[in-house]
């Protein structure tokens, strides 16, 4: 970390907390105006010749992140810059980059890092896209995609291999919440000299921040929680000294970028972050405590039970949780358990998650796509829950209606 990022860090986090913070980043005094401006452009003009060459020069020779403006369109505006500049902050990063989408964010860690060659291991229980990703295209790339099982480190450790490049994590598991130990994985790949990335989108960086524990690359779904309103697509990865410039090189050459609008409605949602999501994990809380006392739910998939090992890792690394979980129902009849979701009125039935509203999707098997350590056994269903902003009294009722229609 350079010492005028350093300044930085210890300017608002040590002095301010980090929800002030989220309501005092990004401010604009050239316009003095509390929300910078939305800055929609594809030429950069500059006076002379002289200076674009000098900007030019001065960017490749610094290799620094901390830029007022670009030499193009492409790379970013000054409500980008802004919404970058927010989230070095909050991530505790080197630099955020920014992508169109939560998926491209994922495409661009890997595609940043492996080569021909190369091996990725794994955790199984990544989202659906990620493992057509690494699986399929990686191969005709020649990387090879190696899996290992989430609830054993020592599967994890006998796995590496000297060609692996990069450790992929994403922590809890999509859909079926398996619980990593982290620093165990970030130790041992450091011994090893080995990238490490994550994907943190289900707690993001204000319950948990993957930088600091030591992982390379931390990956966000900007269209969750950072929106919160369930009307933009956006994606960040947030980087270390160390893979900058892999990530700088490979974001530069495929183009990859967020409009002026969407950060700006990125901007707008992060103010918000830690109010939201205080809320959705105190209703969450209350949610699963009812739910819990339900015979029709087999399991609950989320971090909390006490005695449980997914418990235990949670309390390891984060400092609170977010609203997603999964239910496993133990039920003969599929309709009747579509009859459930089908029938919550405060539940709307649709795919992300991270929004203002609550929402519920069964997942087939083949959403889940390839699990080699995940495997639903005869007459279960999984049901995904976004436990939103409404009143969690409410929210419960709902589901207590609903869960009756299961047979």
């Amino acid at each position: 970390m350079d010492i005028a990022f350093s300044d930085f860090v210890i300017k608002y986090f040590m002095k301010k907390s980090v929800k002030t913070y989220l309501k005092t980043a990004a401010k604009d005094y050239s316009s003095r105006s509390v929300n910078p401006p939305v800055v929609r452009a594809s030429t950069i003009l500059f006076r002379t010749m002289q200076e674009l060459r000098k900007f030019q020069k001065d960017f490749i020779s610094k290799k620094t992140p901390e830029v007022e403006h670009w030499d193009y369109g492409r790379s970013g505006t000054q409500t980008t810059l802004q919404l970058q500049k927010m989230l070095r902050g909050l991530e505790e990063a080197y630099q955020v980059f920014l992508t169109p989408t939560g998926f491209a964010a994922v495409a661009l860690s890997i595609m940043s890092i492996c080569r021909p060659g190369d091996e990725i291991l794994i955790s199984d229980g990544v989202y659906r896209p990620t493992q057509k990703l690494t699986d399929d295209l990686l191969k005709e790339f020649k990387v090879k995609t190696v899996w290992y099982n989430p609830n054993s480190f020592e599967d994890f450790r006998k796995k590496i291999t000297r060609k692996t490049k990069l450790i992929y994590v994403e922590n809890p598991g999509s859909n079926t919440f398996e619980m990593n130990d982290l620093g165990k994985i970030v130790s041992l790949a450091k011994s090893k000299n080995i990238f490490t990335a994550i994907d943190n989108t289900w707690a993001t960086p204000y319950f948990f921040k993957p930088l600091k524990l030591g992982f390379d690359i931390a990956i966000t779904s900007a269209t969750k929680y950072y929106s919160g309103h369930s009307d933009v697509m956006a994606g960040t990865v947030a980087v270390n000294k160390k893979v900058y410039e892999k990530v700088w090189w490979y974001n530069h050459l495929s183009g990859y970028r967020l409009s002026s609008d969407d950060a700006y409605l990125i901007i707008r949602g992060l103010r918000t972050l830690d109010i939201r999501l205080e809320k959705h994990q105190e209703s969450t809380k209350k949610v699963i405590n009812f739910l819990k006392t339900q015979r029709k739910i087999s399991k609950i998939l989320y971090p909390y039970k006490p005695s449980s090992r997914e418990f235990k890792l949670f309390k390891k690394y984060y400092s609170g949780a977010s609203g997603l979980l999964s239910l496993i129902i133990k039920s003969k009849s599929k309709n009747s358990v579509y009859k459930f979701v089908n029938s919550l009125e405060l539940f709307g039935i649709g795919y992300s998650w991270g929004g203002f509203e609550s929402l519920a999707v069964y997942t087939d098997p083949v959403e889940l796509g390839t699990r080699r350590y995940f495997k639903l056994e005869k007459n279960e269903h999984l049901v995904r829950l976004h436990i939103g902003l409404e009143d969690s009294k409410d929210l419960i009722n709902d589901l207590k209606r609903s869960l009756k229609f299961i047979k």
